[in-house]
C-alpha cells in the first residue's frame, strides 16, 4: 500500500492524525547506512556516555571489566532496536503510531507517556550538565567559591541560578525551532571528539603512560563481582532502552531495511565502547594523579589551573550538550505529549511540558552518586521500558508477522481500535512485567527493608529490562493468541 493513499480528508480531521504523525512517503525516505552510524556516533558521544563508562570504574569495576560490560549491554540492545526499527523503515511510520497496533488506538498513549517521562529525566541530567558547567566557569574566576553540593535536595543558590539560565536557553531554542540546532549539531560533531582526544592524551602524560592506568585493579572479585555486574550491565541496556523504543521516529526515512540495520550496527556498539575507554581511561587516571576516583568530567575539568582551558572547555561543553539535549531529549517526547492530543499540543508545547517535567525529577540528584545514577535511574526506567518493547516485539513479529494496516492506525474504528481504543491484553501483559521488579526497586531507595521480601524476588531488579521484556512479551503473546 502506497502511504499517499492515507492522505485522505476523512483521515486528516480525524484526532488521530496530523502530519507529524503521518506516514513518511517513500519518495522522502533518503537516510542511507552512513546516515544511520552518523545519527549512533553523535548521540553516543555525549557526556552521559563518558560518566556512564567511569561510574563504572567508581563502582570498583577495572578497565577491561567497564569496556566488556558497555560492549555487552549495547550489542543487547541493539537487537530489540533493530527489530522495532523494522516497522518504522517498512511503513514510515513513528513509534507512538507503531504502539497503537499493540497497545491500541488509544492505549497508545501509555508506552508513549512512559517513553516520554524518561526523556523528561535525561533533559534534566544534561540540562544539569550544562549548568554545572556554566558554573564552573564562575567558580574558575572566584575559587573561593564552593563545590557543588549535589547531595542535598537543593544545591547552592549559584548553581541553582545557573540551572535556571540554563533552562532558559534549552526553552528558548525549543521556542525558535529544531531547525536553529543545526549548526550547534555541526559544532558538536567536530569539538566534542578533539575534546574527548585532549583529555585521553591529558590522563595519558599526568598518570605517567597507559601502563599506570591499565594496571589499576578491580575492587570487585568473586561474588561481589557479579552482583554488581548483572545489575550494570542491566543498566547499560536501560542507557538506551528509550531509543530502542522510538528508534522508528527514526528509521521512519530509511531508504530501505538493510540500510537501518548496517547503519545502527556499525554505529552504536563500536562508537559506545570507543567513547567509554576514553572515560575509563581518564577516570582511573584520576585516582593516580589526584588520589580519588572523579568520574564526572565536569567536576574534572573543574579542577584544572589555567582559568582560560577551564572556560574554553566548560563552554564548549554548554554548546554541546544544548545541542544533544534538543535533538536526543525535545524530539521524541515532544512527538509523545503530541500523541495524547495531535491537533491541539505542538512540537513547540511539547516541549515546554519535556522541560517542565526535567525540572520536577530533581536531576542533580539522579547524577549525585555512581551508584544512584546505575541502580536507580537507569534500572529503575528500564524497568518500565523493557515489558513495552517485549510487547511491541511479540506483536509485530509474533501475532501479526511484520503486516500491518496502514489505514486502521489512523481510524478510531479500524482493526487496533479494540475497547474504546484500549488494547486490555496489552496493559495486563505491562502489569505483569512491571510487578517483579516493584519490590527490588522499593529496596533500592530504602522505602522498604532489604527483609522484609524474599532475596530472590529483590535481586530481579537487578535484571529489571530483562525480567520485564521477556514476562510481558510472553504474556501478551499468550493472551493475544487466546482471543
Amino acid at each position: 500500500m502506497h502511504t499517499e493513499e492515507l492522505l485522505t480528508e476523512e483521515l486528516q480531521s480525524s484526532n488521530l492524525y496530523s502530519e507529524d504523525l503521518a506516514p513518511v512517503p517513500k519518495n522522502k525516505r533518503k537516510w542511507g547506512t552512513w546516515n544511520y552510524a552518523a545519527l549512533w556516533i553523535s548521540m553516543s558521544l555525549c557526556i552521559p556516555t563518558y560518566m556512564l563508562a567511569s561510574s563504572l570504574i567508581g563502582g570498583g569495576m577495572n578497565w577491561w571489566q567497564a569496556i566488556l560490560t558497555i560492549f555487552l549491554g549495547n550489542t543487547i540492545v541493539l537487537i530489540p532496536m533493530i527489530l522495532n526499527g523494522h516497522a518504522g523503515a517498512r511503513y514510515g511510520i513513528p513509534f507512538p503510531v507503531f504502539a497503537r497496533a499493540s497497545f491500541g488506538t488509544m492505549g497508545a498513549n501509555i508506552p508513549a507517556i512512559l517513553r516520554a517521562i524518561v526523556a523528561c529525566g535525561w533533559f534534566g541530567i544534561q540540562t544539569w550538565i550544562g549548568a554545572a558547567s556554566i558554573y564552573n566557569i564562575v567558580r574558575a574566576w572566584n575559587p573561593s567559591l564552593p563545590e557543588i553540593d549535589n547531595h542535598s535536595l537543593f544545591p547552592q543558590a549559584i548553581p541553582m541560578i545557573c540551572f535556571l539560565l540554563f533552562w532558559l536557553l534549552n526553552m528558548f531554542v525549543v521556542y525558535l525551532g529544531v531547525e536553529s540546532i543545526r549548526k550547534l549539531l555541526v559544532f558538536k560533531a567536530f569539538f566534542l571528539p578533539a575534546a574527548a582526544l585532549a583529555l585521553l592524551f591529558w590522563a595519558i602524560s599526568a598518570a605517567n603512560g597507559l601502563g599506570p592506568i591499565l594496571d589499576q585493579p578491580t575492587k570487585l572479585t568473586g561474588a561481589s563481582f557479579w552482583n554488581y555486574f548483572f545489575p550494570a550491565l542491566t543498566g547499560m541496556v536501560g542507557f538506551w532502552a528509550t531509543l530502542s523504543l522510538n528508534i522508528p521516529d527514526f528509521t521512519r526515512y530509511a531508504k530501505s531495511q538493510q540500510a537501518q540495520i548496517r547503519g545502527q550496527a556499525v554505529g552504536l556498539p563500536p562508537s559506545m565502547t570507543l567513547f567509554a575507554f576514553i572515560g575509563v581511561v581518564v577516570t582511573s587516571a584520576t585516582a593516580i594523579v589526584y588520589g580519588t576516583t572523579i568520574w564526572d568530567p565536569v567536576a574534572l575539568a573543574g579542577k584544572f589551573e589555567n582559568k582560560l582551558i577551564v572556560t574554553f572547555a566548560m563552554i564548549a561543553v554548554a554548546i554541546s550538550t544544548l545541542a544533544t539535549n534538543i535533538a536526543a531529549n525535545i524530539v521524541s517526547p515532544a512527538n509523545d505529549f503530541a500523541h495524547l492530543a495531535p491537533k491541539k499540543i505542538s512540537f513547540r508545547i511539547g516541549g515546554y511540558i519535556t522541560g517542565i517535567i526535567g525540572v520536577l525529577i530533581f536531576p542533580w540528584k539522579l547524577i549525585a552518586d555512581p551508584n544512584g545514577y546505575i541502580f536507580t535511574w537507569l534500572i529503575a526506567y528500564s524497568s518500565l521500558l523493557g515489558p513495552v518493547g517485549g510487547i511491541m516485539i511479540a506483536d509485530y513479529y509474533f501475532i501479526r508477522k511484520q503486516t500491518l494496516l496502514l489505514n486502521d492506525l489512523y481510524s478510531k474504528h479500524g482493526n487496533y481500535s479494540f475497547s474504546n481504543g484500549i488494547n486490555n491484553r496489552a496493559i495486563i501483559a505491562l502489569l505483569c512485567g512491571i510487578l517483579p521488579n516493584v519490590p527490588g526497586f522499593l529496596v533500592t531507595v530504602k522505602l522498604i527493608e532489604a527483609d522484609t521480601v524474599p532475596e530472590w524476588i529483590s535481586h530481579l531488579y537487578n535484571y529489571a529490562w530483562f525480567v520485564g521484556f521477556f514476562v510481558s512479551g510472553t504474556v501478551y503473546w499468550l493472551l493475544m493468541k487466546k482471543k
